[in-house]
């Protein structure tokens, strides 16, 4: 695929963003893609939104896997362009147009002739909402293709053009949606003595729960409770009788994860038993456990990439960013690593615009490096 082509595919995936699992048009898009590249000794089969390509080697001696998530995010996109997002409300702001581009081209480069290993290439849906990568293998979608060993990448908005960057060991934090619900008795605002107020009970929570990083987090360890939601009342001058919470939980290990998630319910219930009133968690971890790097697949693919003359490769700090490959990494040794895009703004941003030129950059870099694992 020469370098404009690649653009138009990206173009084009970007103008069709689908929450997880009901990615249908981006899976037809995809599969009409992969038609197009589709050798003899290659396979291709579907799990739901999710398409699995198994290239079959000449002499194989193992399974190399490149993973791409598929989906998009609930966000009005405000980039105006020829091919900003044609679907009200949704948009690729986590930038997996750009992962799907890049594996597609990847894939086009190691088909051009049969390789001696097998490949699998994972187009994997629903990474932001529902842990695909967890539903996958839990359903056995893989079969006999599941690799040896696993890479991916994700875009980082702060990184110039032709950055590559990772590390051994953990190199995303582990991830919880929270949800409680507080549930009183609403009334007149005039007498609150009749009444049980959720807002109150609901807010007291809230702060009670930012004492669980400075005084149940082992300082040397990273946790973060944040609460991004709170829905309660109907109007100004009656008393709210249910609060809606949610929010998150990241850490770096998987147990601190579950510390956390208890002290959350341990002190929704107190707060409940306090303010006489009743109380729903809601605890959803799904397959959102920590992205941990193996040492061998790690260290060879930095010794790799630091070769590389047009590669700028700097180690990577951990990020409380989730990404339901660690799930997949937990099963299989393997690596993810940042592409440097240089967007003016971030992940999630309505106005995320991250640098086509690390498009065909990334092509290059990671078939080179896929192929130098088929010697």
């Amino acid at each position: 695929m020469i370098q404009d082509h690649l653009i138009d595919i990206r173009r084009g995936l970007h103008q069709i963003p689908e929450i997880g699992l009901e990615e249908v048009q981006t899976q037809a898009f995809l599969l009409e893609k992969i038609e197009l590249i589709k050798k003899s000794y290659m396979e291709i089969k579907t799990w739901r939104t999710g398409i699995l390509v198994f290239v079959r080697g000449s002499k194989p001696k193992k399974t190399i896997g490149w993973r791409t998530d598929i989906d998009g995010l609930p966000i009005i996109e405000e980039v105006e362009s020829d091919f900003k997002s044609k679907r009200k409300g949704f948009m690729h702001a986590c930038g997996h147009d750009f992962h799907m581009t890049i594996a597609l081209g990847v894939l086009e480069q190691l088909t051009q002739a049969q390789p001696e290993n097998n490949y699998l290439f994972l187009f994997q849906p629903a990474e932001e909402n529902e842990s695909g990568a967890m539903l996958m293998y839990e359903d056995n979608a893989f079969g006999d293709w599941l690799p040896d060993e696993f890479y991916g990448l994700h875009v980082h908005p702060d990184l110039p053009v032709g950055t590559v960057s990772t590390k051994v060991g953990t190199l995303f934090a582990a991830t919880c949606e929270v949800h409680v619900t507080f549930k009183g008795k609403g009334g007149h605002a005039a007498f609150p003595n009749k009444s049980n107020d959720m807002i109150i009970a609901a807010t007291n929570f809230i702060q009670q729960a930012q004492t669980i990083v400075s005084r149940n987090v082992n300082p040397v360890e990273g946790a973060v409770v944040t609460f991004g939601t709170f829905v309660a009342g109907t109007t100004n001058n009656v008393i709210a009788g249910e609060a809606k919470i949610t929010g998150t939980i990241r850490t770096l290990t998987h147990e601190m994860n579950e510390l956390t998630q208890k002290r959350v319910q341990e002190m929704a219930e107190g707060i409940a038993v306090s303010f006489g009133c009743e109380v729903d968690v809601f605890l959803d971890q799904k397959g959102y456990i920590p992205v941990v790097n193996s040492q061998e697949q790690t260290e060879n693919f930095v010794r790799f990439m630091e070769n590389e003359a047009e590669v700028i490769f700097e180690e990577s700090p951990v990020a409380m960013t989730g990404e339901d490959f660690g799930y997949l990494l937990s099963k299989v040794p393997g690596t993810m690593f940042w592409l440097g895009v240089n967007s003016p703004y971030g992940l999630h941003s309505e106005k995320f615009n991250p640098d086509e030129a690390a498009i065909p950059f990334a092509v290059k870099q990671v078939a080179s490096f896929l192929e130098s694992l088929d010697n």
